[in-house]
């Protein structure tokens, strides 16, 4: 690959994930569509592993199979793009545990914030997901570069 495509693909990937991170910012603290533009006057948290994903699937009747579906996908899907783009932008993050370690700080990160300003929930399951959303999304940039030097090597 030449020098001129590598600094293409960094330079968009910079970009990409540029945007991606003020959409994650939106939704996360200030979408309507999440309960974000209430602010409680107490804190909200859930330190029990996947209670609130077996919550939402036991009542997924209730609460509606979009609802079931944006919490457990939504959080695995909203995290793919950080462990896709880090990598390409960051080479330490090319080991997976690193990578690991990252999407598990922006998430924890993210929860803290939600629980200090009280805009949102600190939900460990969040964590969960979101973390392997990271790693789903570093595997996908794995097996694709895999793929991109076993092409440019032929």
């Amino acid at each position: 690959m030449s020098r001129q495509t590598k600094r293409c693909i960094k330079f968009g990937s910079f970009v990409l994930l540029t945007l991606y991170i003020a959409v994650l910012i939106y939704v996360c603290f200030f979408s309507e569509d999440y309960g974000r533009d209430v602010i409680t006057s107490y804190y909200r948290y859930n330190l029990i592993p996947f209670k609130e994903i077996r919550r939402f699937y036991i009542y997924r009747d209730v609460v509606g199979i979009r609802a079931f579906l944006a919490n457990l996908f939504g959080n695995v899907l909203a995290f793919m793009p950080y462990g896709f783009f880090m990598p390409i932008l960051r080479p330490k993050l090319r080991r997976m545990h690193r990578m690991f370690l990252a999407a598990f700080l922006l998430s924890l990160t993210i929860e803290i914030t939600q629980l200090l300003t009280r805009v949102g929930s600190f939900d460990v399951d969040d964590l969960i997901l979101n973390t392997a959303g990271g790693i789903a999304g570093y595997l996908l940039f794995y097996i694709m570069n895999k793929i991109r030097s076993k092409w440019d090597g032929a």
